[in-house]
């Protein structure tokens, strides 16, 4: 069998880079592997349209004709079971083994699992379009849904619930919801609008204990509330799939290690995704891993070019997005590095917070407003931080100096 191009994991990631190899140029084999028996998705609809839809459907990054017609070679419903580096082959579940010049792992995340027995068919965690579909069975007027975590999938499953009427309970143990990397002045924003909307925000309490007898859960709280649900959605997070890298001996370091260019400590393979951690060129080299659809989508990319040689590092700015009752809150950059805020309101509410490193650098800015309010300025601000702009506090508070005239100068 030929060597060629091997990607672990069809998803975003994988299949944005299969694409890629092909769009670049490359004839050789491009083989991606995946455990779903689908087509490479994109999954951030699974918490929003897919819960809402009356027929969810899966968002296809491409179908069987184009790859086909790019002669990408799609094999589902297995799994890699382990790297042969020497060898350079894959082994995967139903036997067969592939060869492979570069690999690529994208295997993404996986939900972190909630540590207490007690857990059963009531108890569940979105992922896959499969869960997506088990879960849009129980949300309907009369149902009653627990959700567990405050992130943005549970306020998203939150806000789908409460539109087609199910009575929601989101149960987060810190002192308030969207903890980590959302400011507390657009979080009270986000929190205001569940509760106008019914639901029951339950802030600074822990789980004791849960009972599911396969019929309901039975949440008891630390300080002794209990909550009855039809369905408890457990949303705490999620963790990188590194095993099949650490078996093979690659280093792990909150995911799989990469460097700028997306390369393990072998340089026949590369991770990019969900999976991998990476230095962050506008932070100084910061090491993060970010869990977000673009960047899975640009990382796929990249790595799809660095197979190829092009030896190009990754210089991206973060950006996340979530949608909740026609609000729209988007971050670029990382908000939790910035040490002073400097607030820029626009109007009809909306309204977008700039973070400032101490040497006065731009380093995230965080907007919320109804549609498309702050994308603009948000996307402006990105390129500010890409270029480690200083721009004048004033300047970016003032609704009449326009964000374009600062990249300018």
């Amino acid at each position: 069998m030929a060597r060629g191009m091997v990607i672990v994991g069809a998803g975003e990631c994988g299949g944005r880079a299969a694409l890629t190899l092909r769009d670049l140029g490359y004839a050789g084999p491009v083989t991606l592997v995946g455990d779903e028996p689908h087509l490479p998705y994109e999954r951030p609809p699974l918490s929003k349209d897919a819960m809402v839809s009356d027929a969810p459907e899966i968002r296809a990054i491409a179908s069987d004709e184009v790859l086909a017609e790019k002669s990408i070679s799609h094999i589902h419903s297995v799994q890699a079971m382990a790297i042969d580096r020497e060898a350079h082959k894959v082994r995967l579940s139903d036997g067969s083994v592939l060869p492979y010049d570069k690999l690529l792992l994208a295997t993404g995340s996986t939900p972190r699992k909630l540590p207490m027995p007690g857990l059963g068919a009531r108890c569940v965690y979105l992922r896959t379009f499969a869960d997506a579909l088990a879960i849009r069975a129980h949300l309907h007027t009369g149902s009653r849904i627990a959700i567990v975590g405050g992130g943005f999938i549970g306020l998203e499953l939150a806000a789908a619930a409460r539109k087609l009427g199910a009575a929601v309970t989101v149960i987060e143990a810190q002192p308030r919801i969207l903890m980590r990397g959302v400011p507390a002045e657009i979080a009270e924003i986000i929190h205001d609008a569940h509760v106008a909307e019914g639901v029951d925000i339950l802030c600074g309490d822990g789980i004791a204990s849960i009972a599911d007898d396969g019929s309901e859960a039975r949440v008891t709280l630390a300080g002794g509330r209990e909550i009855v649900a039809d369905l408890a959605i457990i949303g705490i997070g999620a963790v990188p799939v590194t095993g099949l890298a650490a078996e093979a001996g690659l280093a792990i370091d909150n995911g799989i290690a990469v460097d700028a260019q997306l390369r393990t400590g072998d340089p026949d393979i590369f991770a990019a995704g969900d999976c991998c951690s990476f230095p962050l060129a506008v932070y100084g080299g910061r090491r993060v891993r970010l869990e977000a659809w673009r960047n899975a989508q640009e990382q796929g990319v990249l790595a799809a070019k660095n197979m190829l040689g092009a030896g190009e590092a990754h210089a991206a700015v973060p950006w996340f997005w979530s949608d909740q009752y026609g609000l729209s809150l988007q971050i670029s950059g990382l908000s939790d590095e910035g040490r002073s805020i400097v607030r820029r309101d626009l109007g009809d509410g909306a309204f977008i917070l700039f973070h400032l490193a101490e040497d006065g650098r731009l380093v995230a800015a965080s907007g919320i407003g109804p549609g498309n309010a702050v994308a603009r300025d948000i996307r402006l601000a990105e390129m500010l931080i890409a270029k480690r702009a200083k721009p004048a506090p004033d300047a970016l508070g003032s609704q009449t100096v326009k964000l374009k005239s600062l990249l300018a100068a």
